[in-house]
C-alpha cells in the first residue's frame, strides 16, 4: 500500500506526531522518486515535502539512503504478505498455485515501480541496501525451493537440478523481467504479458512441461 499523505479535516492542521512525520518523509520520498531520481533528491527536498526541518528529517532518519531501507522493508513485508497468503491458500493445481505468486509479487512491485527503480540504482552504491535486497530474494529462493521440493515429493514435478538452484534461476529471471519491464532498460516484455510469460517458463522449468490445470 503506497504511503500517502492525508489533509487534516477542521480549520486547523492538527501538530503532527512522531508516526506523522515518519509517514510524511516516506510519503514525500516516494512521491518524488515518481518525478526524478534519487541521485537528483536532497534530504532537503524530503525536507520540505514534509513540511519539517532539516534538523527535524535527521531525528528520524540518519541520511536519504535511510528512507529508502526503509520503503524497502514496508514494500517488502506487503510483497511476503501477499505471497504467503498465496502459497496458503488451496488451489486447483500447479498453475493456479505459481501464478498467484509470481502475480503478487509483480502487481506489489508495479504499484511502487519508482521505488523498485530507485533499490536497482541504489545497490550499486549502498552495501546496506545490497545485503537487504538479498536477503530479500534468499527468502524468496527458500520459499520457492520448499515448494519445488513439495511437488517432487508428491510426484508432480520431475527430478531435475537441485530446488535450491532451480529456485535461485527462476527468481533472478523474475527481478531481471520486471526490472526491465518497469524501467525499459534494454530488452523488455509488455507489461500485460509479464505475468503470463514468467509463469510459463516457471512451469516447464519444474514440471518438465506446461500442466494444463
Amino acid at each position: 500500500m503506497t504511503v500517502r499523505e492525508t489533509s487534516p479535516r477542521g480549520r486547523r492542521a492538527a501538530r503532527p506526531s512522531g508516526d506523522d512525520r515518519e509517514l510524511a518523509i516516506l510519503a514525500t520520498a516516494e512521491r518524488l522518486l515518481g518525478e526524478k531520481p534519487l541521485s537528483a533528491i536532497s534530504v532537503d527536498d524530503l525536507a520540505r515535502g514534509a513540511g519539517i526541518s532539516r534538523p527535524t528529517f535527521y531525528f528520524y532518519f540518519a541520511s536519504k539512503d535511510a528512507v529508502l531501507l526503509s520503503l524497502l522493508d514496508r514494500v517488502v513485508a506487503e510483497a511476503d504478505a501477499v505471497s504467503r497468503e498465496a502459497f496458503d491458500h488451496p488451489v486447483s493445481g500447479p498453475r493456479e498455485g505459481w501464478g498467484r505468486v509470481i502475480t503478487a509479487y509483480y502487481e506489489t512491485f508495479r504499484a511502487h515501480r519508482a521505488l523498485t527503480l530507485a533499490w536497482a540504482e541504489a545497490r550499486s552504491s549502498n552495501a546496506e541496501i545490497r545485503r537487504l535486497w538479498a536477503d530479500v530474494v534468499e527468502s524468496w529462493v527458500q520459499r520457492c525451493t520448499t515448494a519445488i521440493e513439495a511437488e517432487r515429493t508428491r510426484g508432480a514435478a520431475p527430478d531435475g537440478p537441485p530446488a535450491r538452484d532451480l529456485a535461485v534461476v527462476l527468481a533472478s529471471t523474475n527481478e531481471r523481467v520486471l526490472y526491465a519491464t518497469f524501467s525499459g532498460d534494454g530488452p523488455a516484455l509488455a507489461e500485460t504479458d509479464v505475468v503470463d510469460v514468467l509463469l510459463e517458463v516457471w512451469l516447464r522449468a519444474i514440471y518438465g512441461a506446461s500442466p494444463t490445470d
